[in-house]
């Protein structure tokens, strides 16, 4: 199971924690997990390197989190993580009992 949890700070989101396997497949060809690394590269590196924003990424085995302190970094990089949690909405659909999302 992928666990992802989005983090709020007042009425915007201010990050995300991911982590685990999805468990869809053996390991190296599991399509769900696959699919939720990539968005989960694009949106890190979206806030990171095209909004050039001042984010706290932490990887680890099987995680990754990403946090934005202020809230004007908060903001800009909405889109990309409203984008983010409706991709994983949408995969957790298609591949059922793989992603457990949840919000703080």
């Amino acid at each position: 199971m992928i666990y992802a949890h989005f983090f709020k700070s007042g009425k915007y989101c201010s990050g995300f924690s991911i982590s685990g396997h999805a468990g869809y497949a053996d390991y190296g060809k599991d399509i769900a997990c696959a699919s939720i690394t990539s968005a989960v590269e694009l949106t890190a590196n979206g806030i990171t390197e095209i909004l050039g924003l001042p984010a706290k990424v932490t990887l680890e085995e099987n995680q990754i989190r990403l946090s934005l302190t202020e809230e004007a970094d908060m903001i800009a990089a909405q889109p990309f993580l409203d984008a983010l949690k409706l991709h994983l909405k949408l995969l957790s659909e298609e591949f059922e009992k793989t992603i457990d999302l949840s919000e703080e």
